[in-house]
């Protein structure tokens, strides 16, 4: 029989925390002012004590976000962090990096570690690499569908946690280097730039696709998946977990309700009674349209509907007529449902014609009155609206309804407990003895207090105490976060207790239950920083000469490019084909070549794609690894030569070494680290594993969402898209007039790579002095001719015969695009400690 999931709600500050307990969360997460994905909110260390007292005294678990990249130079900082937090006691640390998930096993093994979702993990091999890393609980890629989930939850013995509301990312988490790649901002280190948000032109072929109103190519809908509550119950998910850290007590309070509400019914085994106003009230107090999107399936016309980025509400109209003071509105099935009133806030929407930059035209409503038909007059105050901004066609959004504040109000302004906890009471009365009651959380099964009466009982000269009394009398706990569920009366003679006796026990219980519900929650921990000298090690894994010949690998992903690469004589040339099958062909002709070759893994492996392993395994060749799941898979066997790649995302000595551990040659650090974050990698690690990339095109985003099948077919997937991405090139041109190349894999996901080529020319020297020995260059849309060239320049630059500036310059101008220096710079304040 599985547990009942608990219910997980956001809480960016204090009002979020109080609206989601008043609600009837299970669990809050919430994040402190370091190491956590949402940067901008979240508790100081020093009112985390209070933030616990708080949620255990109502009975509700408090899960803290740790779920960020941390660099070596912060090592030490997490370490201590970590014992910190094993003495104040939360329920769990969400985490990110492996490094520190292993670091927190070693200091405080007693403490719940929790796999976020940026670890991107789809598979049950990945779940698993998760677990030999001391997680309890891994939060599932938003990805998946309810029948790989429903797969993927038979093969493993693990608690899994799953998103079911809120903002959905375009790009996998953990997997998007954009802000990092155009503003320095990494989204592994919470400070996303949303990207994915703006708008961009389609280029097909090299011309211009037009969109009409869909501008905003990867700006995904929110996610809403009450309907799909009672199927998660009956699959035995631990968690079902409401997005938003940034979002407003409202927000919190109305998402808790709706999915309390939902799990309640589910469990009971009665129908959903969520209806379409209800649903409404979810739309309109945050998102960008609403639906389940991935999780029941995938249909590329429905994740992204590109119209705008941002909360629109509720769609309740067209523009029919625009008068003198007033517009006509043509009103839409949900304005029925939940009709426009007075001191609504409206925005009109005309993205079909309008410039995206322009700011749209809206008011709050004054008044509105029947017109004919489905007509309704919308009036403004003076002044409110320049109605001549407004065109007959424009949408109408309901983008705030007062009313929903008034809702929201009992869970954001209570005054008492509206969430109770049920107790259980137990009680033994005897004649001539002490009254005996035991008190019990039911949620809790382990929070106990006995309470006895100070006196003996004496004979009843009316009314012996009988059940119906008690249960009178100790449930009289209104002000309380309690309610009495149960008793059970064991009681011998004809025993009197008098109201006031029963008050007092009943007060004093309260008491003690608070107390031993708010005690501090702590687990033991060892000394942090020489248990991270340990992991560290005195020495490296590996070593590496500053003098070593230094070997120079090529990636390539068309044919063109890789007849180019066979002239060049490469120490490897790695294969990135979107033909997993077309494969064996291309090696067979590296290999004719007598050069080493290597073909590269996609990034995500879902549950049901264990042939993915098999068929790399068959090539024999070595194998550039990109998921962690595949990574678990593939050394779970013999197997070739790995070697790990960037989105493994290794960003420290610990996680790094963790990897190598498993079996990987090389590895490659992840693109959140800078020039000189991967030069101390080097030095701790050992120059000789690393393998980096030194030219290549950003993978930004990469997305279980198809631009091609979105935008270039009527399909809904791979089975009736028509495969556009095997007949036209895509690019997405952003508002500086960079083309983006965009490429599908074999699963059908895509990868948007940055338009100009990052290279690290400017760091060329201080990495070979390091020891860097091995060196990528990666190629995403080059010419053949342009292949040549950049490795050629390379090769100059690696052997002296060119320098490290002459080969920036000259990249600069074979690049197709340019380049520049991207996540590789690294800040003044930097070079100067």
């Amino acid at each position: 029989m599985p547990k009942k999931p608990e219910i997980m709600s956001p809480a960016g500050y204090w009002p979020q925390l109080r609206a989601a307990v008043e609600a009837g969360a299970d669990a809050v997460y919430f994040g402190l002012d370091q190491f956590s994905a949402r940067a901008k909110v979240g508790f100081t260390l020093e009112e985390l004590p209070e933030v616990l007292q708080h949620l255990h005294g109502r009975g509700v678990k408090g899960y803290i976000t740790f779920n960020t990249l941390v660099f070596d130079s912060e090592l030490e900082r997490a370490a201590q962090l970590l014992a910190t937090l094993a003495e104040i006691g939360p329920d769990a640390l969400i985490v990110q990096d492996m490094g520190i998930a292993r670091l927190a096993r070693e200091i405080a093994p007693e403490l719940e570690i929790h796999g976020s979702t940026q670890m991107s993990i789809t598979n049950a091999e990945g779940v698993r690499l998760a677990q030999s890393f001391g997680v309890r609980r891994v939060v599932l890629a938003r990805e998946l569908s309810l029948h790989e989930v429903r797969a993927l939850r038979a093969e493993v013995d693990c608690e899994l946690e799953l998103f079911v509301h809120g903002a959905l990312c375009v790009s996998y988490s953990g997997q998007c280097f954009s802000s990092e790649a155009w503003g320095g901002r990494s989204a592994n280190r919470g400070q996303c730039a949303q990207a994915c948000r703006l708008p961009y032109d389609l280029l097909v072929d090299g011309e211009q696709r037009p969109l009409g109103a869909a501008r905003y190519l990867l700006s995904p809908g929110d996610l809403y998946a009450v309907q799909q509550v009672p199927e998660l119950v009956e699959m035995g998910i631990a968690a079902l977990k409401i997005e938003g850290r940034y979002k407003d007590a409202d927000y919190v309070a109305l998402t808790t309700r709706a999915y309390r509400t939902a799990v309640d019914e589910a469990w009971a085994g009665g129908p959903l009674s969520i209806d379409r106003r209800g649903e409404l009230a979810l739309e309109q107090v945050y998102s960008r349209g609403l639906g389940p999107f991935f999780i029941s399936g995938t249909n590329h016309q429905e994740v992204v509907r590109a119209r705008a980025p941002r909360h629109r509400g509720v769609k309740v109209g067209t523009v029919r007529q625009i008068l003198a003071q007033s517009v006509l509105v043509a009103a839409d099935s949900s304005a029925a449902v939940a009709p426009l009133k007075a001191g609504d806030g409206i925005v009109f929407d005309a993205a079909d014609w309008r410039d995206p930059a322009v700011r749209e035209e809206g008011g709050h409503v004054y008044h509105v009155r029947p017109g004919n038909g489905d007509l309704l007059e919308l009036e403004f105050a003076n002044d409110a609206i320049d109605f001549a901004r407004i065109r007959a066609g424009d949408w109408v959004w309901r983008t705030h309804d007062p009313h929903l504040k008034k809702t929201a109000r009992p869970y954001t302004r209570a005054a008492t407990p509206l969430e109770k906890q049920p107790v259980g009471v137990t009680v033994i009365a005897r004649a001539g003895e002490a009254l005996v009651t035991r008190w019990q959380v039911l949620k809790e099964p382990d929070t106990v207090v006995e309470i006895c009466s100070d006196i003996a009982l004496p004979v009843a000269q009316k009314r012996a105490l009988d059940a119906e009394y008690l249960r009178e009398q100790f449930g009289r706990l209104g002000n309380t976060p309690y309610e009495l569920a149960d008793l059970d009366l064991k009681v011998e003679g004809a025993p009197f207790a008098p109201a006031s006796l029963l008050g007092k026990m009943r007060q004093q219980a309260v008491a003690d239950l608070s107390v031993l519900q708010g005690q501090p929650r702590s687990v033991p921990a060892a000394e942090p920083l020489q248990t991270l000298a340990l992991l560290r090690g005195e020495s490296p894994v590996g070593g590496g000469s500053a003098n070593a010949d230094p070997q120079l690998h090529i990636l390539v992903r068309t044919p063109e490019q890789l007849e180019a690469a066979l002239d060049l004589n490469p120490a490897s040339i790695t294969l990135d084909y979107l033909d997993l099958y077309g494969l064996r062909p291309a090696v067979e002709k590296v290999k004719s070549h007598d050069l080493q070759v290597r073909v590269a893994s996609p990034r995500i492996t879902k549950q049901g794609e264990e042939r993915i392993a098999k068929f790399l395994l068959k090539l024999e060749c070595p194998i550039l690894v990109r998921s962690t799941g595949l990574l678990q898979a593939l050394t779970a066997s013999p197997h070739p030569a790995l070697v790990g790649d960037f989105s493994l995302n290794a960003a420290n000595v610990i996680s790094a070494k963790a990897l190598l551990e498993m079996g990987l040659e090389r590895l490659a650090p992840t693109h959140d680290l800078n020039a000189l974050q991967v030069a101390e990698l080097a030095r701790r690690v050992g120059p000789s594993w690393l393998e980096v990339v030194a030219y290549q095109h950003l993978p930004v985003f990469h997305t279980e969402h198809c631009v091609f099948c979105r935008f270039l077919s009527e399909g809904t997937s791979y089975r009736d898209c028509g495969k556009p991405c095997e007949t036209h090139r895509i690019a997405l041109r952003d508002g500086q007039g960079r083309a983006h190349p965009v490429l599908a894999d074999v699963g059908c996901r895509n990868t948007v790579f940055g338009a100009e080529a990052q290279e690290a020319s400017a760091h060329l020297e201080e990495w070979r002095a390091m020891g860097i020995g091995h060196w990528r260059v990666e190629f995403a849309h080059e010419t053949a001719s342009e292949v040549t060239a950049v490795v050629g320049f390379f090769a100059q630059a690696l052997t002296g015969t060119i320098t490290a500036s002459e080969l920036g310059q000259r990249l600069k101008e074979c690049a197709p695009q340019g380049s520049t220096e991207g996540s590789l710079f690294v800040p003044d304040a930097l070079w100067s400690r």
